[in-house]
């Protein structure tokens, strides 16, 4: 607390500092609130739709593919912020673990030279489809569409068609272990998430990141560099990319010849969850990450009562449709037009 100046008639600076519980009040009133309690409810549910789906190795199996689907949607979420759609994701992730089992050829002295190969293959690529869309206009879609396919065919011509090598035992050993009971893998991605939701929320460059996708003509004319902020964050995201696949890798041992292609619904649709706006500007990677938990989980629990795996992608289109489409309802109107229950002024009683 401050002190009171010790004369009547000197102004005093009094630092303001927001409480918990009204940090919390304003908490709740985000778009990134509700992916929260929908979490914390699905897991509790979780035992009556499918009995042994919160079994301790039930939750060993599903955290890894969590964290690992977090990292993917973690990158797409800043590229959403962007104002674009990443769907060059499969091949991102597929050419990161493709290469990080099979250039060490089963040596482990090898795997550092593979890791940083990986990074930077991902991360050129991902360079091609910001420069591709913030220097000669071309749409996000068609950009990342046309890297992801140039993506899926470097696979190929890699591997000649043929399934992948087994990952190097060093990386199998570090995505399989585990730190005080949890998953090495669940650990990475908290640190990276948490790296990155503190620059997005307390850097100057986060805020200048926010202003360039919330509004990319405020931003110019505010002296930030759009252009740069927006191949910046494809990088980053190609980075995440990058390492998601290292990790399913490791994870897999044997990944096969197009692992990541079942990560790009899911991730937009974590987005969709974590309450990010696909149109763009403010957005939360640690929500986002939530709603990769809750799609993991979802998805053990819907295979658990013994439904097809196609009801898999069926859940994720629909939550992408609805997020779309809730995001286009008028709330504002809605909440006019709505009765107030209150009694006008006139018509109190003395």
């Amino acid at each position: 607390m401050s002190e009171q100046a010790a004369h009547p008639g000197t102004a005093v600076a009094v630092p303001t500092q927001i409480s918990p519980l009204r940090w919390l009040r304003a908490f709740v009133r985000t778009p990134y609130f509700a992916i929260w309690p929908a979490t914390a409810l699905l897991f509790a549910v979780s035992p009556i739709l499918a009995s042994g789906s919160l079994d301790g190795s039930a939750l060993l199996g599903m955290l890894p593919f969590a964290a690992i689907l977090a990292l993917v949607a973690a990158g797409q979420t800043l590229i959403v912020q962007q104002g674009g759609l990443d769907l060059s994701v499969p091949g991102m992730v597929s050419l990161s673990a493709v290469i990080v089992s099979k250039y060490p050829q089963g040596s482990d002295g090898r795997l550092l030279a593979a890791v940083a190969i990986a990074l930077g293959a991902c991360a050129l690529a991902a360079l091609i489809s910001g420069i591709a869309i913030t220097r000669f206009g071309i749409t996000p879609l068609i950009a990342t569409l046309g890297v992801n396919a140039l993506l899926t065919g470097a696979v190929l011509q890699y591997t000649s068609g043929s399934a992948s090598d087994p990952a190097p035992p060093a990386l199998v050993d570090l995505a399989s272990g585990k730190v005080a009971g949890i998953p090495n893998t669940v650990v990475i991605a908290v640190v990276l998430i948490a790296l990155a939701t503190f620059v997005v929320r307390r850097t100057i460059l986060g805020r200048r990141f926010v202003a360039a996708g919330a509004s990319p003509r405020a931003a110019v004319a505010a002296g930030i560099r759009v252009r740069e902020h927006q191949l910046g964050t494809y990088v980053v995201a190609g980075l995440l990319y990058a390492a998601a696949g290292i990790l399913l890798a490791g994870f897999l041992e044997t990944p096969g010849l197009q692992p990541g292609q079942q990560y790009l619904l899911p991730s937009i649709a974590a987005v969709v969850l974590g309450g990010t706006a696909l149109t763009g500007g403010s957005g939360s990677v640690a929500a986002t990450a939530v709603g990769a938990l809750f799609l993991t989980q979802l998805n053990q629990v819907v295979l658990g009562m013994g439904a097809a795996s196609s009801v898999q992608l069926l859940i994720q289109g629909l939550i992408i449709a609805l997020g779309m489409g809730l995001r286009n309802v008028p709330w504002a109107a809605v909440r006019r037009a709505l009765p107030s229950g209150r009694v006008p002024t006139s018509q109190r009683s003395d």
